[in-house]
């Protein structure tokens, strides 16, 4: 399959990059510093997506699929995965690459956004202590993240591709197990956290399960 990988030194963007390219697919990593990339078999584009348009166009032109690992590491990187969720779509519909997978945070179901901004107190999937103490906190300490993220998803919804979100709770930097639990459009229920090489395996996963395509999938371990 061939692939692009948006944001590829990122966390869950570089557990893309190896998982893909060890499974053999014809990869193209899209970065904005290669110095950060460690040895790959990828093929490697430099490219700022707020700028290079047409190079991001080449980067996903005749794409079976698209996965983002777009959001902000630092304060200075807010409003990425909305700014450049919104270039790679325009991308997409340019060179006629539908499918799109992106990843977000458990949370985002209740976070307001210029598209919903009368979001449900809860999710379906959350627990007791996770709508009444762990999600309240969460976005409280990660307001402008997850505002961003929350316009992201605007932006996938809008975008008339061939989407999925993947929503995971706290991210870790455990080893693959491929084991983790998935619930469609909600939460997964007692779901605190997922290893970042998890995540890549369920985003990639999602290529062969044509049900994700318009859905959110929450994962958790």
């Amino acid at each position: 399959m061939k692939l692009t990988i948006i944001a590829a030194t990122g966390g869950i963007g570089r557990q893309i990059l190896e998982q893909a390219t060890a499974a053999g697919h014809d990869v193209t990593a899209v970065v904005r510093d290669p110095s950060r990339l460690p040895r790959t078999s990828a093929r490697v584009m430099t490219i700022d997506l707020d700028k290079d348009t047409a190079t991001l166009a080449n980067a996903v032109a005749g794409a079976d699929a698209v996965l983002s690992g777009l959001g902000a590491r630092t304060k200075a990187d807010e409003g990425i995965a909305t700014r450049g969720t919104r270039a790679i779509v325009d991308a997409m519909r340019t060179t006629g690459s539908a499918r799109l997978v992106v990843v977000s945070a458990a949370p985002i179901g209740t976070v307001a956004s210029p598209d919903n901004p009368h979001p449900p107190t809860h999710d379906a999937g959350d627990g007791f202590f996770m709508r009444h103490l762990f999600s309240g906190i969460a976005k409280t300490l990660f307001r402008a993240h997850y505002a961003d993220l929350a316009a992201m998803e605007n932006v996938v919804r809008a975008s008339r591709l061939d989407w999925t979100i993947a929503r995971p709770p706290k991210l870790t930097d455990r080893a693959l197990t491929g084991t983790y639990r998935t619930a469609l459009d909600q939460n997964v229920r007692g779901g605190w956290s997922i290893s970042r090489a998890d995540v890549a395996d369920l985003m990639l996963r999602t290529l062969d399960r044509p049900e994700t395509v318009g859905h959110v999938v929450g994962a958790a371990s």
